[in-house]
């Protein structure tokens, strides 16, 4: 372990993320500024608007800019960590936000920690808290699941996941897929759940849609543009009497599937106790047998 890392104490060469404005230029911190102008190496995910970040902030970047996107991360990294090693501070920056959330960084992170070379964070915008505090849902606890799954049999897998999540869960959509990601939200998670649309979060466009689900996916019918942020509410709990789901489970044993196995999987699709729901079933069977 190190302290470097974590304290923030000066080391011989580091690597440090820098959180960058989603839109609104204001929100560029005093120490993003600072990074840009001192770095000795920026590693940019869109290395021409990251040069129109520091103009727009009256930041000469001195030191070296290179392209560190999805496409070239894992062949940059090697490179990138020598000159850590030598000495060098390394700036790696997205196009908006946190890099490493849904964005290039974690691989670097991840390497960095694993060679003991110091890492550090200048926290900044985010979408997915911005999202969170504009949602209008209780945000004491959520979960993050980055984008969507592109194609709708996936999608609606990952939507059962959250059928029985009781935390709000918060994710980015592309605008084109918006519309059928909700109507998916529809038929798997109900017509009734509470959501909220964030679309191009401080910009001057800027535009949170509330309601049910199915009140928001009428409106995404008619098309919406820009950055996406969707945060579902959690899941609310439910009094489940096991005996009442007995016949479910034995439909899944008859299916080929183990009596445990069907337990667990009625059990978390009804927020049931699946070992209060096995004990129920092999009474209900011994009931039978008598």
């Amino acid at each position: 372990m190190t302290d470097e890392a974590t304290t923030g104490v000066e080391a011989t060469g580091r690597l440090v993320l820098a959180a960058t404005p989603m839109g609104d230029i204001g929100d560029a911190s005093q120490r993003l500024r600072d990074a840009l102008g001192a770095a000795d190496i920026v590693a940019a995910e869109d290395t021409r608007r990251t040069r129109s970040l520091a103009k727009a902030l009256g930041v000469e970047i001195t030191g070296r800019v290179v392209r560190f996107d999805d496409h070239v991360e894992t062949a940059k990294i090697p490179a990138l960590l020598g000159n850590i090693a030598d000495g060098l501070t390394v700036l790696l920056v997205t196009d908006a936000g946190m890099p490493s959330v849904s964005d290039p960084g974690y691989r670097l992170v991840a390497a960095c920690v694993e060679r003991e070379l110091a890492v550090t964070c200048l926290p900044g915008p985010s979408a997915v808290t911005t999202a969170l505090a504009l949602s209008g849902l209780p945000v004491e606890r959520f979960c993050f699941d980055g984008f969507a799954p592109r194609k709708s049999g996936q999608r609606r897998a990952w939507l059962r996941t959250l059928i029985t999540e009781p935390r709000t869960c918060v994710y980015f959509e592309a605008p084109h897929r918006l519309a059928d990601s909700l109507a998916d939200a529809v038929e798997v998670l109900g017509p009734d759940r509470r959501v909220a649309v964030c679309r191009e979060l401080t910009k001057t466009y800027e535009e949170v849609v509330r309601g049910t689900l199915a009140e928001v996916a009428a409106w995404a019918v008619d098309g919406a543009r820009g950055e996406i942020t969707v945060v579902v509410a959690g899941a609310q709990p439910k009094s489940v009497d096991p005996t009442d789901l007995v016949d479910e489970v034995e439909s899944l044993t008859a299916q080929g599937l183990r009596l445990k196995d069907a337990c667990a999987q009625v059990a978390t699709a009804n927020g049931a106790s699946r070992n209060e729901l096995y004990d129920v079933v092999l009474a209900a069977r011994r009931d039978d047998e008598e």
